[in-house]
């Protein structure tokens, strides 16, 4: 496998849902971004097992000034 240099990191602004305002660095633009939070169980978890709740957020490509943008999507699993 071969991997690159990443040069080009820059912040992103993820919009609505459970992280809205949370500033990040990006590298590439990437189209989606997985925010994932722990889920509290009412006992322990068996063999170290967690349970997380996943949230999407896809790029908004109407923005074309100031920090890349990421809007919550509501239909994510």
């Amino acid at each position: 496998m071969e991997t690159t240099e990443v040069t080009g990191w820059e912040i992103a602004v993820l919009d609505g849902g459970p992280a809205d305002g949370l500033r990040m660095k990006v590298s590439d633009r990437p189209r989606v971004i997985q925010v994932t939070y722990p889920c509290q169980a009412e006992a322990e978890y068996p063999d170290g097992m967690r349970a997380e709740a996943v949230y999407l957020y896809r790029r908004d490509y109407t923005v074309t000034d100031g920090p890349v943008r990421y809007g919550f999507d509501i239909a994510s699993p």
